[in-house]
């Protein structure tokens, strides 16, 4: 049996590393870094058969109609409060002093930020529009547009720097944090929050799952060996629910998608 070879973008993880050979499939792995990269590309143009995608990006894709098909396999999942930064020397005390101050993000619709505008809106009273948000790039999913309440930053912009020289009282990161101790965390204690963010939903937020293009999907042969590649990250559609759900529900309310998404039209 001839293998079929499928073109891949997955990050380097400790369970991508040395993914098992099959005799089925071969993934031809393209590096892209940072793996968000790769979004764009996937949902504008189906450059590859299988990517890596974060959540937000998958919801506004399918609410946009993108022929992507969703794998019950997360790439990466974890607590979001670290990643919100203010100067070290900040009188920012907690996220509840974000109100009316400038946060930059990379992208409006950058996952790490839906998820954390969710936990200040609903944890922390703080709505999104109380915030003058500062943004870097467009939203992956062509088509749209950032809030009344959000600005460009000027080309060539940096947000460390902004943050760094006071243009920004906070900003969100993602996965790679800023070195040195010109910052810290916007929540005093950043353990404490997950452990709340966790009692309240149960489960740990996710970032980034893998998709397909349709047009493989619809090899059950292909999806299923796919599954088995994966290993250890693959997952099954009732475990991720809660965190699709939840994240279907903040992404309407953010302004990202017109509505939520059932369940079954993700999986569509």
């Amino acid at each position: 049996m001839n293998q079929r070879v499928l073109s891949a973008a997955l990050g380097d993880y400790p369970h991508t590393a040395a993914l098992p050979e099959s005799t089925l499939l071969r993934l031809d792995r393209v590096t892209v870094k940072p793996i968000s990269r790769a979004f764009a590309p996937m949902v504008r143009e189906a450059r590859y058969d299988v990517s890596e995608m974060a959540i937000a990006t998958l919801l506004m894709a399918k609410a946009a109609g993108i022929p992507v098909t969703l794998l019950p396999v997360v790439m990466a999942a974890r607590f979001q409060e670290g990643a919100l930064l203010c100067r070290a020397d900040s009188a920012i005390h907690g996220p509840a002093d974000l109100a009316g101050k400038r946060v930059g993000v990379r992208a409006y619709s950058q996952t790490t930020g839906m998820w954390l505008r969710g936990v200040l809106a609903h944890a922390h009273g703080v709505a999104p529009k109380s915030i003058a948000w500062t943004t870097f790039e467009d939203a992956h999913v062509p088509g749209f547009t950032d809030p009344p309440f959000a600005k460009r930053a000027s080309g060539g912009a940096d947000m460390t720097a902004m943050l760094r020289d006071g243009d920004l009282d906070a900003a969100i990161f993602g996965a790679e944090l800023p070195p040195g101790h010109d910052f810290r965390p916007v929540f005093p204690d950043v353990a404490a929050a997950g452990r709340d963010f966790q009692a309240r939903y149960g489960f740990v937020p996710v970032n980034h799952l893998v998709v397909v293009r349709t047009e493989v999907a619809e090899d059950a042969a292909v999806v299923a060996e796919l599954l088995r590649i994966f290993g250890p990250a693959t997952t099954t559609r009732e475990a991720l629910a809660p965190a699709i759900d939840l994240a279907s529900r903040w992404c309407a309310a953010q302004g990202l998608i017109a509505r939520p998404l059932t369940l079954e039209q993700v999986w569509s």
